[in-house]
Parts: C-alpha cells; sequence; structure tokens
C-alpha cells in the first residue's frame, strides 16, 4: 500500500462503521437496537389476541418504547406455522389504525408483511421499514420498497407460513440460508434499495428443524459478513421451548440468553417481546465488546 493510500474497506469495517437508514430516521449501530413486537392479530404464537384492537396495541406499543425499544414491529398477519393467510383488507383494517396512533411517537415503525399493497399503504401511512419474511419476492414487493425511503430487512423462509415446518431440509442449512441472503441483497439494490436501507434476518423457525435453528446460532457470525445490518427474531420461539421443555409464556430469560448469544456473534437488531429485560442484558454485552 503506498504513501497515503487509505486501507482496504471490508464488508466488516463497513458494518461497525455505518449508519442504518430507517425512513424518516437515521439509527447508529453503535450499540444494539431494540425492536419491539406489536402484533395485532388473533392468532400469534406468543400474544396472540392480546392486543388485537387498535387501542390496545397502541398502548403496548408505547409501553415499549418507554421500557427502551429503539423501533416497533407492527404485525397484522401472523406468520407462525400453520397460520392462516389474512386478505389486504383485512391486514390493512388492522394495521394502518395502530400506524397512524404511533406516528408521532418518536421511533422507527416497522410493518411486518409480505404483500407489496400493504407495504405501499403502510409506507404511505407512515411505517419507516418492512419487515418481510419473504424477502421481497413477491411480484411488486422490491418496488415497493424502492419506490420509498424505508428500510427493509430481508428474511429467508423455506416454504410459506403454512407449511413450512413440514419436513424442511438442507444439505448445509448455513451455507444455503447465507447464499439466499446474499443473493436477496443483490436484488435488492439491482432495484435501486441503497444497502444503507437494508437488513437481514436468517429466519429462525421458518422452515428450519431443532437442528437448523442451533447451527444457525451457533454460526451466526457468517450471517454478519454480508456486510448489513444483522437482525434475529428469537424471542419465545419453539426452539428455545424445545432446549429447555419451558411453555411460550415462561421463555423470558431463555429468550434473553438467545439475544445475548446473537449480540456476541454479531447480531446489530433484536425483535423481541421482553423489551426491558433484554435490554438491561444487552447493555453488559455492550460494554464488554
Amino acid at each position: 500500500m503506498s504513501d497515503g493510500e487509505s486501507p482496504p474497506i471490508t464488508h466488516h469495517s463497513l458494518l461497525m462503521t455505518r449508519m442504518f437508514h430507517c425512513g424518516r430516521f437515521t439509527l447508529s449501530l453503535d450499540r444494539p437496537l431494540i425492536m419491539g413486537i406489536v402484533n395485532i392479530t388473533p392468532d400469534s404464537f406468543s400474544d396472540g389476541g392480546h392486543f388485537y384492537s387498535p387501542e390496545l396495541a397502541i398502548e403496548h406499543a408505547i409501553k415499549l418504547i418507554a421500557q427502551g425499544a429503539d423501533l416497533l414491529d407492527i404485525g397484522g398477519e401472523s406468520t407462525r406455522p400453520g397460520a392462516q393467510a389474512v386478505g389486504v383488507e383485512e391486514e390493512l383494517q388492522r394495521v394502518l389504525p395502530v400506524l397512524e396512533g404511533l406516528r408521532e411517537c418518536g421511533v422507527p415503525l416497522s410493518v411486518d408483511t409480505l404483500k407489496p399493497e400493504v407495504m405501499r399503504a403502510a409506507i404511505r401511512a407512515g411505517a419507516d421499514m418492512i419487515n418481510d419474511v419473504n424477502a421481497l419476492r413477491a411480484e411488486g414487493a422490491l418496488q415497493a420498497v424502492a419506490d420509498s425511503a424505508a428500510a427493509i430487512c430481508l428474511m429467508h423462509m423455506q416454504g410459506e407460513p403454512r407449511t413450512m415446518q413440514q419436513g424442511p431440509f438442507y444439505q448445509d442449512v448455513v451455507a444455503e440460508v447465507k447464499a439466499f441472503l446474499d443473493e436477496r441483497i443483490a436484488a435488492a439494490e439491482q432495484a435501486g434499495i441503497e444497502r444503507k436501507r437494508i437488513v437481514i434476518d436468517p429466519g429462525f423457525g421458518f422452515g428450519k428443524t431443532l437442528e437448523h435453528n442451533v447451527g444457525m446460532l451457533r454460526q451466526l457470525d457468517a450471517f454478519a459478513e454480508l456486510g448489513v445490518p444483522l437482525l434475529t427474531g428469537l424471542s419465545r420461539k419453539s426452539m428455545l421451548g424445545a432446549l429447555t421443555g419451558l411453555p411460550v409464556e415462561e421463555r423470558m430469560v431463555p429468550s434473553v440468553a438467545a439475544a445475548v448469544v446473537a449480540a456476541m456473534k454479531g447480531a446489530k437488531i433484536f425483535r423481541v417481546h421482553d423489551v426491558k429485560e433484554t435490554r438491561q442484558a444487552l447493555q453488559i454485552v455492550s460494554a464488554l465488546t
């Protein structure tokens, strides 16, 4: 390297220094970011029906912000294994009043949807981010995000929610999921979505066995090598129940432990139900890394 020449920028150094552009907000990745879950569904696996009305969902969201949520993820359609699909109009009737009620809450609002029509309507209503379990593979989805300033979370899922846990199979789960996410990052960039607003999620529990999930968590740092922020959604998942024998309502401690492991392996954003407890644990990780 000649005098005055800067060292090469690697994917890793990009990730360590970059900011995450999320609609109206720019978020620093200098510390872990907590994404609080707001499900407006009757059938989500952990809290289905608890916050089904807009009023209850908004009240819950404000509590999550008070507990330290950096972002909120609003979902109007369950994507748990075996979940039934919801029509566009019904999903919008669930999501839009909550988006409008939280528009000025002070944190970025993500909408968890795989439908391009919902993406466009949500972004018009104030969504700063789209969280798509289908990684923008639906017709029109890439353009729906590209036409906006919204961020996108590209997630891996083998199959679709109704059938994804019926015999998922991989030769090498980490290599295959990583290659898929790399391809979707490239597709998003080609469509005009800047890298600075792309996040990836390996999709724990989405078309994966317990062995697959454990393998991905063990090698999570492989996904951090892709050069965009890594989001994990491990909170209260069935893999934690399988490992501990605990029912879903008693999985807070395993969920926090999983978040700590993920943070130590390069995850930057944590989609969780238990915001306060996760934030406290990740403050310790931040102090040590």
